[in-house]
């Protein structure tokens, strides 16, 4: 049918294995860094009091937390094997196994009393990857078995893993966009007050507890009107979020806007999204092209 074909065209298309295997390079470097930064914070954690402890997710197998060290040995264990699974070494076993081990972490940290949502996206897009078959090029595996980087293989295989990581960073923007409009504000969140009343006590929050708050939050506070154009553009941005599967160009228009809201909440607010920041979030967008026309 040619409805299916379209779709299956701009889902799944037909693509060089360079592309998934640039995904990996480049979302398992950012975690590397990422991770190695925050090693300390997460030791910190492992060693909370019980009753902090608010198992959440795959860690709800657990009826207490996990000794420290042995926390901590997992949280290691899982960086090596992100490493591994970066270079593409034996990718069959440490791409799923590096899957398992990120979740598990961003599960376990999240399990001590708040639920925080910025690495969903990281994740979900290591899950991707490390489930995909993102290393049948620029990778240990393939210099082994074809004596080069880049051999010559193009497939949808290699095409749809870009679209399973959009579809993740869709689901994340759209559930924030339809949480904002169920709140007890409804639509009127576009109004742009809810978002002042957050910025300040967001302010207010940082210097009660010692911390400097942007300059920029006091400055636009004086400035109700810009705050209804700002809530106008973040729900246009999450609430139009699957519109950018559709066509490349709106993809990449949904990647540049997400990405400048982003730096605008680190602006204002001084909340880091060190993923969307960076850019390495939105890079599925910009490498999913057909390489050529499917048969």
């Amino acid at each position: 049918m040619p409805i299916v074909r379209a779709m299956t065209r701009t889902l799944r298309p037909t693509t060089h294995a360079a592309r998934p295997a640039l995904l990996r390079l480049g979302v398992g470097a950012f975690s590397a860094v990422h991770n190695l930064r925050r090693r300390a914070m997460f030791r910190t954690l492992h060693r909370q009091g019980e009753d902090r402890w608010a198992p959440v997710g795959v860690a709800r197998v657990l009826r207490r937390p996990l000794p420290p060290r042995v926390a901590d040995a997992i949280f290691d264990a899982a960086q090596l094997v992100n490493l591994a699974a970066t270079a593409g070494l034996a990718h069959r076993v440490t791409g799923p196994l590096n899957a398992a081990l990120q979740l598990w972490t961003i599960t376990y940290r999240n399990s001590w009393g708040m639920v925080f949502h910025n690495d969903n996206t990281l994740t979900m897009h290591q899950m991707a990857l490390g489930l995909g078959r993102s290393a049948d090029a620029l990778s240990v595996d393939a210099l082994v078995t074809q004596r080069t980087l880049l051999p010559n293989r193009v497939s949808r295989h290699y095409g749809g893993i870009a679209t399973v990581m959009n579809l993740a960073t869709c689901a994340v923007y759209l559930i924030s966009g339809v949480a904002k409009v169920r709140s007890p504000q409804g639509w009127a969140w576009a109004s742009g007050d809810t978002l002042r009343e957050q910025i300040a006590a967001d302010a207010i929050r940082k210097e009660s507890f010692g911390g400097v708050p942007p300059k920029f939050a006091g400055e636009m506070y004086r400035s109700k009107g810009q705050f209804g154009l700002l809530a106008i553009g973040a729900l246009v941005i999450e609430l139009g979020a699957p519109l950018s599967l559709v066509d490349r160009r709106l993809g990449a228009l949904f990647s540049a806007g997400a990405w400048g809201m982003h730096v605008g909440i680190r602006m204002i607010m001084g909340i880091k999204f060190s993923y969307n920041t960076s850019g390495v979030a939105y890079l599925p967008y910009l490498t999913n092209i057909p390489a050529l026309s499917p048969r």
